[in-house]
């Protein structure tokens, strides 16, 4: 179980990082909330994946298709996130 924890935060941190290095432009994140990005990433892109490829848990948790989809699933929450704070910010001004 702390094993299972531990792959979690560390590929989390690794996608978050790597979702926001891929996609230009600022964003003020801490370390904790580029895990959390990354880790929402890569449920995002695990659904996607068992959607499109049928593909499970079950066939192994860390495969290099299992990294690259939590990198791309943390890139679409980011996307997400920046649409949804852009809206925010705009309904301040």
């Amino acid at each position: 179980m702390l094993w299972t924890l531990i792959t979690w935060v560390v590929l989390g941190l690794i996608a978050g990082a790597v979702a926001r290095l891929l996609v230009p432009g600022p964003d003020p994140m801490s370390i904790p909330a580029t895990i959390l990005l990354g880790v929402v990433g890569s449920f995002v892109g695990g659904f996607l994946g068992y959607v499109l490829f049928d593909r499970d848990f079950g066939e192994g948790a860390l495969q290099p298709s299992g990294v690259i989809g939590s990198i791309l699933g943390a890139i679409v929450v980011l996307l997400v996130w920046r649409a949804v704070g852009g809206r925010r910010h705009a309904l301040r001004r």
